[in-house]
């Protein structure tokens, strides 16, 4: 029989559950498929990774259970940095900054040559709060990251809130990106994601939600510099930034949606879609219900940008759909429109961070 000491209450949102109270620490065990970390066992957890970094392996954490950092491992990083094949999963589990730490960190950081699978878990409340930081929850620097029916949430970073990826790649199956901001200092960009130099970005299912780049752009996604993102069946929403409510691309970037809403994301220009130097093509997809405060509700396509519709509709949008008139086929505005009112301009100290 096993018996399970119970030692309080923990309360943390992870995906759509509440975790509970969960087990006293004890060392992580190893285990027929990997390595078993008990509740908020901080030092196995980190004993594990740098196992796996050396070994590759699996390492299963508790379910219902809040994994809380309150320092960091290295600078900048509140666990051990993946160099290895490593694999964590939980169930209702998340992995956090304690909101007490007084050091700022990301939660992971994956280097060149490292491998990161992240299955149902919750990552929040990393933060690196000066300007030029990347990767509020997790940074990956040429390496792979896999995110598997789960949430990053609440973090912050100057660079990718959320999740920067830098010439790596990125998968995320039936995954939230959200309540993710950029910093409000320094050059930002990409409240929720970051996806930067050749990074190749692949998102089935899930959302960018409620992400916040308040002096930068990119609010939900920044793509940007020869990378590449696909979103199938996903929904781009409430998300809010100066260029590019929703999603921004610049610099030879490459965008494909498949199935996939953009709604009631808000930005001074190009409240659904920013789109400078890039192309970008919609499959049954729309935009939709976006606001801009002065053009581009739903789309700002701007010269040599390139955007192709099939089976696609921009409509509904404020106060215009796309912008300039004509520079997206298919596209069509309103005969009346009308500015919003400024009231619903995202804060900003007045620094527009266009990056080029």
């Amino acid at each position: 029989m096993k018996i399970i000491l119970r030692s309080g209450a923990v309360t943390a949102a992870a995906g759509v559950g509440l975790s509970l109270a969960v087990l006293p620490a004890v060392p992580a065990t190893a285990a027929a498929g990997g390595t078993h970390v008990r509740c908020n066992d901080i030092a196995g957890l980190k004993t594990a990774i740098n196992n796996a970094n050396t070994n590759g392996g699996r390492i299963t954490l508790a379910s219902r259970c809040t994994y809380t950092l309150t320092a960091a491992d290295n600078p900048d990083d509140g666990l051990p940095e993946i160099t290895g094949n490593v694999t964590i999963s939980g169930r209702d589990t998340t992995i956090r900054r304690a909101p007490s730490a007084t050091a700022d960190f990301r939660i992971f950081h994956v280097v060149s040559g490292g491998s990161l699978t992240l299955n149902s878990l919750t990552v929040s409340g990393g933060r690196l709060a000066l300007a030029d930081t990347t990767g509020g929850g997790i940074a990956n620097e040429q390496g792979t990251l896999r995110l598997n029916r789960t949430v990053i949430k609440g973090n912050q970073a100057s660079e990718g809130g959320g999740v920067y990826n830098i010439g790596g790649t990125l998968n995320l199956d039936r995954s939230v990106v959200e309540r993710n901001t950029t910093t409000t200092v320094g050059v930002t960009a990409g409240g929720g994601i970051f996806n930067s130099t050749n990074g190749t970005m692949t998102m089935k299912g899930g959302s960018l939600l409620n992400n916040r780049s308040p002096i930068g752009n990119g609010g939900g996604l920044e793509n940007i510099l020869g990378s590449t993102a696909r979103l199938d069946s996903v929904s781009v929403r409430g998300n809010t930034a100066l260029l590019g409510g929703g999603i921004r691309q610049t610099t030879n970037a490459a965008l494909r949606l498949t199935s996939s809403t953009v709604s009631g994301n808000i930005a001074v220009s190009g409240g659904g879609m920013s789109n400078a130097a890039a192309t970008a093509t919609l499959v049954r997809s729309v935009i939709t219900h976006n606001t801009a405060i002065t053009n581009g509700g739903g789309i700002d396509n701007q010269t040599p940008s390139q955007v192709t519709l099939t089976a696609s509709k921009v409509i509904r949008n404020t106060p215009n759909n796309c912008t300039p008139a004509g520079s997206v086929p298919g596209c069509t505005n309103p005969s009346n429109t009308t500015a919003p009112p400024s009231s619903q301009l995202p804060p900003s100290s007045g620094n527009s961070n266009t990056r080029l």
